[in-house]
């Protein structure tokens, strides 16, 4: 267990040193020291580290859920919302139209659509800081897409919830998207009206025991959710949601970071020992075709938000390739897709489409000014004067 924390940290250290985002290498770790490749096996079964694996995915939706507020989406008006769903409606409606494309089925293609069509909040959070972008206008509007995509990921699990459970026939698939809806409703409603009860009963001024309380409602929620037949990730989501919305959502925000990093390292270091990289070959054509069209989509919901606010060409390349990462939740949706015996090309898919984007994507984004020059002109009425910003409440000011 050590050695396959202490080689994810290294190997991933050394990627942070040329500007590489940490979850690729994370899992690129368990690929490495797996039972599928020649060498050292850290660990011989993946199911060694299921209970790990287990508590990272759940804290990654809970610090997603935390970061998110039900206010920010209110505030940042019906222009926020429309670029934001715009974004959505090109990636995750060309993701399926692209998973149909491959013929691995009709489940396969929903769950394909959300991996390539909703982007890494971490990685692209942490190229506008590495890139000092976040004062740029446009840095505004990308960060309230993420907020769009924050919303969107909570219904789309939901949606999600009968074919990645055991539903048997489309009344059965009604059900279970039922409870799905009323689980989400009925927390939602807990996040609007009881967040300040639930944090008055985690608060404590030792930030220990803050931490723990905090943990439990987490799992717990989680725990919950999959006793009722929903995800635990959607239950770990709306646990975040909640306590977003309390007075003592900043503390916990501080707190949980390490811990999620940590189990997070575990869950991708699981990933990466299910894969075998003998698929990697069988899958490698879908891939290449999904990067590309991941690229080409990316770019245009960039150029149209950027037409929408009266940005430039510039703008519009940094917007598209700065989206353009994907991470957590790409592989979270593999790891549901194998838990529910979808088609074993799944995992490989996702995982060789995430590490390929995870290292093109910081390097586009960095490259935008340049690339933005191979954006016809005419497609921009307005080259350096920006029209109003979106207002995106609580995003960092620079």
């Amino acid at each position: 267990m050590g050695g396959a924390f202490l080689a994810a940290g290294l190997l991933a250290r050394a990627g942070r040193r040329v500007g590489l985002p940490t979850i690729p290498f994370f899992m690129a770790a368990g690929v490495i020291f797996g039972p599928n490749t020649p060498g050292l096996a850290l660990v011989e079964d993946p199911h060694d580290l299921e209970l790990l694996a287990a508590l990272g995915l759940i804290l990654l939706l809970f610090h997603l859920g935390l970061e998110f507020s039900l206010n920010d989406l209110v505030a940042g008006g019906r222009r926020l919302l429309g670029i934001g769903s715009i974004y959505l409606l090109l990636n995750v409606g060309g993701g399926f139209l692209l998973g149909l494309a491959f013929g691995w089925g009709t489940s396969e293609a929903l769950v394909i659509a959300g991996a390539v069509g909703i982007s890494s909040s971490a990685i692209v959070t942490k190229l506008l800081v590495e890139l000092r972008r976040l004062a740029n206008p446009e840095s505004r509007l990308i960060l309230g897409v993420i907020v769009v995509e924050d919303i969107f990921l909570a219904f789309y699990l939901a949606l999600l919830q009968p074919v990645l459970g055991d539903a048997q026939g489309a009344a059965d698939a009604a059900l279970q998207f039922g409870a799905a809806f009323v689980f989400l409703v009925s927390l939602g409603a807990v996040a609007r009206w009881g967040a300040g009860m639930v944090g008055r009963l985690v608060d404590s001024p030792d930030d220990e025991l803050l931490t723990v309380c905090f943990v439990g409602v987490a799992v717990l929620v989680a725990g919950v959710a999959e006793e009722l037949g929903v995800s635990d990730a959607i239950g770990a989501f709306m646990a975040g949601l909640i306590l977003a919305e309390s007075p003592v959502a900043h503390r916990i925000e501080r707190l949980v970071l390490p811990l999620r990093d940590a189990f997070a390292a575990a869950f991708f270091f699981a990933f990466g020992l299910t894969i075998d990289p003998g698929d990697a070959w069988e899958v490698a054509g879908p891939v290449a075709v999904a990067v590309a069209l991941s690229v080409v989509l990316n770019l245009a919901a960039g150029v149209i938000a950027a037409r929408l606010q009266g940005y430039g060409r510039a703008a519009a390349a940094n917007i598209g390739l700065t989206i353009l990462g994907r991470g957590e939740f790409s592989l979270i949706l593999a790891t549901l897709a194998a838990s529910a015996g979808l088609d074993a090309r799944i995992g490989p898919f996702v995982a060789l489409y995430v590490l390929v984007l995870a290292m093109l994507g910081p390097l586009l984004a960095a490259r935008a000014p340049s690339l933005a020059r191979l954006l016809p002109g005419r497609l921009f009425a307005a080259e350096s004067h920006p029209a109003t910003n979106v207002s995106v409440p609580g995003a960092p000011s620079g």
